[in-house]
């Protein structure tokens, strides 16, 4: 089954997205922040990551700037499934006005996730190999 990397620095949120992601079987890594989701990226090389956009440190938009915009282009086909309260809209602008780029993401949940949304866009996500971008 799929490995999926969650990074979240909200351990309670990263409990509940674990739970509905393990009752389909699909492997499960957690980071806390940013600096921690990049070297779990590196050690588990996981096919998707669940990445929340404010966490302390690095966050969630540096982790994105850094797999798909810098020179090295870390990790550029894993995809990118972000989770945050930031509406869609606002995380977009930021992103844009820091890099003049769009954020580069294959799909968007805001929170409270609802169980089955964040299934089903995970299965979309991994069946089509993170191509296409969709929100809910």
């Amino acid at each position: 089954m799929a490995k999926i990397l969650i990074a979240d620095d909200d351990p309670d949120m990263r409990l509940a997205i674990a739970s509905v992601l393990a009752s389909r079987s699909y492997q499960i890594v957690e980071a806390g922040d940013g600096h921690e989701a990049l070297r779990k990226l590196e050690e588990e090389k996981p096919d998707l990551l669940l990445l929340d956009l404010l966490m302390p440190g690095m966050d969630g938009f540096a982790v994105v700037k850094e797999l798909r915009h810098t020179e090295e282009k870390r990790y550029p086909d894993v995809p990118i499934l972000i989770i945050t309260s930031i509406r869609e809209e606002a995380g977009q602008r930021r992103y844009e006005l820091e890099l003049g780029r769009k954020l580069g993401v294959d799909a968007y949940i805001e929170k409270p996730i609802e169980p089955f949304v964040l299934l089903r866009r995970v299965q979309e996500i991994l069946s089509k190999g993170g191509k296409g971008v969709e929100t809910d």
